[in-house]
């Protein structure tokens, strides 16, 4: 049976019916999920409208907070077969879509504006590394009749197939106009995976690796890194481990947890226990631990390599002290110790803002 909707107005134990209306909606439909994506249900970014594809111009494609990428089409005029047909054609399209491709779609439509930003404004923070990872199709419709309901009920609910119409009416009451939503399936459903999570990562520049050098108990201290040039981390294996990896000849962006970004240097040395880790000053080798440090770079049970705090020797470009860190929305950090950088947007901000060559 096809989605039906209703609206009565309630005056007193009176049910007066609001009459509803589907003339001129079908072309309004595409600007009002423009203006406000979130009547759809949740928040959206909006990449493109009428996005060419293989197929034919795709309505609308949007993108949710976790990078997965929403294709949206209405049914307009199109048969129930060539409408569900058509979305999932679509969606096969923009499964492929690389990082460079998504930012170009969305540069088309925003030219001025820049993704990062724009993504972290809309929900809070920045974009995951790994964008189109999954898919969600959605066809809007007016009208919705028993056959397109029964391709989609069968796609979503035997297959799993993350398909869904969504079902809109006007109301109108004499003095005002209401748009009324329906949902065919219970909105639920979970993104399709492409199989592919890495693929529409923004590219490595192969030079580049972040760093996150955690101040907040007294093992280690950010002064100390900027006077002896080094970065450090520790306390189990999962922390020192991507530390101990960082190659010769790295640049480096060191980043404190709540704070920003401190720091920007190259790696001149290879991983050593802190204990037995050794810094050049004046031309002279000497061992970091017996420097005047704030921190303490110890753990109990330190005497495993595993445990104990690691440090690898930095060459510095330029730092600042903590209390002058850098950061602004739309930039991204890590939980690991060291990390590739992939997000151009977190270098170039952090590159302008120290002063350093592109």
């Amino acid at each position: 049976m096809a989605v039906e909707m209703g609206i009565w107005r309630v005056d007193g134990t009176k049910l007066t019916p609001v009459v509803s209306s589907v003339v001129g909606l079908e072309k309004q439909l595409e600007d009002y999920i423009e203006s406000d994506p979130t009547v759809l249900g949740q928040p959206l970014l909006l990449l493109g409208r009428q996005v060419q594809t293989t197929g034919g111009p795709l309505d609308l494609l949007a993108m949710d907070s976790t990078g997965a990428m929403h294709v949206i089409e209405l049914k307009r005029d199109k048969t129930p077969r060539d409408v569900a047909a058509q979305v999932l054609d679509y969606g096969s399209w923009v499964a492929a879509l690389s990082h460079e491709e998504i930012m170009e779609i969305f540069a088309k439509r925003n030219p001025s504006v820049d993704f990062d930003q724009e993504f972290a404004d809309l929900f809070g923070e920045a974009p995951p590394e790994d964008l189109n990872a999954e898919q969600v199709f959605t066809i809007v419709a007016t009208a919705l009749d028993p056959a397109t309901e029964r391709i989609v009920r069968f796609l979503s609910e035997t297959y799993g197939v993350p398909i869904n119409a969504v079902f809109f009416r006007h109301f109108d009451d004499g003095h005002n106009s209401y748009l009324a939503r329906t949902w065919l399936v219970e909105h639920d459903v979970q993104a399709a995976s492409s199989g592919k999570k890495r693929k529409s990562r923004e590219p490595w520049n192969g030079h580049d690796w972040g760093v996150t050098f955690g101040t907040a108990s007294n093992t280690r201290n950010w002064e100390d890194a900027r006077k002896y040039g080094f970065v450090s981390a520790g306390g189990g294996r999962w922390y020192s481990q991507t530390l101990r990896n960082l190659p010769l000849g790295a640049r480096v962006f060191v980043n404190v947890p709540g704070s920003g970004y401190v720091g920007v240097g190259e790696v001149i040395g290879g991983a050593q226990r802190f204990d037995e880790a050794t810094v050049d000053i004046d031309g002279a080798e000497v061992a970091l631990s017996q420097r005047e440090l704030v921190g303490n770079y110890s753990y109990p049970g330190d005497d495993s390599d595993d445990i104990a705090e690691w440090a690898v020797p930095v060459q510095w470009e330029v730092t600042r002290p903590q209390a002058q860190a850098f950061w602004v929305k739309g930039m991204r950090a890590n939980q690991n110790s060291a990390f590739r950088m992939y997000q151009q947007f977190t270098i170039d901000q952090v590159t302008a803002e120290f002063g350093l060559e592109a």
